[in-house]
């Protein structure tokens, strides 16, 4: 089902109560369990739409859900175009109707900067702002959106995430991610890159034969860091495993930057003329360096 609609502004108090508040940990289970199993769960999954003109260079933030995909990649018009499919789950029909109410997401914006702000259950200072009366057994139940979001190709993005595959492509601003759980793809070209996930996994492909910014960091807790570079790439690498890994290097030409300083668990390397600084942080797992295309 489409619906196109125009989303509910935030004010700024509301955003920064979403922003401080905004947990992704699961809803702790009711104290008074049923000793019947439950009844299956009616889905309704719905699919909103939104536009905001935006300039060049401006800036896009993204809090999403505490489950579901995001993909933001860059076009070039001037301006945002935001498509969310929101899944709920519920008991009745008349529960996803007051479900609906709540679980989605409001836009605030000024000049140059677009805030795009999940709502729903998972916060409970919104829902006693607008739903004070709100089921506490709806609290609980399975929930989650479908970012696909399409900005200018000169964007700053800012995402903090919760649990599902992120894809960012096509554009060249400050991107900062931060998320629980996901496969993250990026493929990206250059300016400033901060990657934060906890655990899963990250392929990282930078389509040039340089990285056009001052640096790009990519820490994940757990997991598996994979690197495609351009045949012919120049810039600097800082790769560590903290604690169990290895760094794998398969890339040709990658020399060490001092003396015997690429081992199996850590790494300080050149390729080809040097330039920007890359650096990739695993606690447990693997870092995996090689060109593009010879990935299998």
């Amino acid at each position: 089902m489409q619906v196109k609609r125009r989303a509910t502004p935030v004010s700024s108090v509301a955003l920064i109560l979403l922003s401080t508040f905004y947990l992704y940990a699961p809803v702790a289970a009711q104290k008074n369990k049923p000793t019947t199993p439950a009844a299956p769960l009616l889905t309704r999954t719905t699919t909103l739409h939104d536009t905001r003109r935006l300039g060049y260079s401006g800036a896009v933030t993204l809090v999403g859900a505490p489950a579901g995909s995001i993909t933001i990649e860059g076009w070039q018009r001037s301006e945002v175009e935001v498509n969310a499919e929101v899944e709920l789950r519920g008991p009745t029909a008349a529960d996803l109707d007051r479900l609906a109410l709540v679980n989605g997401y409001a836009i605030d914006e000024d000049a140059n900067h677009i805030r795009i702000i999940t709502t729903g259950t998972h916060d409970k200072k919104y829902l006693k702002r607008v739903a004070k009366d709100f089921p506490k057994s709806l609290i609980g139940l399975p929930w989650k959106v479908d970012y696909h979001i399409k900005v200018p190709a000169m964007t700053d993005v800012s995402i903090d995430a919760g649990t599902g595959p992120i894809k960012v492509s096509g554009f060249e601003g400050m991107v900062r991610i931060n998320a629980v759980e996901s496969a993250a793809d990026l493929s990206l070209t250059g300016s400033d890159l901060s990657v934060i996930i906890q655990k899963g996994a990250v392929n990282f492909t930078i389509p040039a034969r340089s990285w056009h910014g001052l640096r790009a960091e990519i820490k994940l807790a757990s997991g598996k860091l994979a690197v495609d570079l351009m045949p012919g790439f120049s810039g600097d690498i800082d790769a560590d495993v903290l604690r169990v890994g290895e760094v794998k290097n398969a890339f040709p030409g990658l020399e060490p930057r001092e003396r015997n300083s690429i081992g199996s668990r850590s790494m300080r390397a050149r390729a080809g003329n040097g330039g920007a600084m890359l650096t990739f942080t695993v606690g447990d797992g693997t870092i995996e360096i090689k060109a593009v295309g010879s990935r299998q």
